[in-house]
């Protein structure tokens, strides 16, 4: 599916913003995983969870808990 959104140019928001924040929301929501979004943007699951804190979106107790594995694997 594709959605087409008209933006105003006094808003000064580029695609890749309103894609990040759809997300984000989707995100909160429950709607998405953070790998699926992060797959979408073409991120890293850890960048895509970083970016959260920029939309004021808090990472479940779920995903905080796997990130933290992942940075001790790493």
């Amino acid at each position: 599916m594709k959605i087409v959104i008209e933006v105003p140019d006094e808003l000064n928001l580029k695609e890749d913003e309103i894609k990040i924040a759809a997300l984000a929301k989707l995100y909160e929501l429950g709607k998405i995983s953070s790998g699926k979004a992060a797959k979408l943007l073409g991120i890293s699951r850890i960048e895509f969870l970083d970016l959260l804190g920029k939309y004021k979106v808090q990472i479940s107790p779920d995903a905080e808990e796997e990130l933290l594995k992942d940075i001790e694997n790493a």
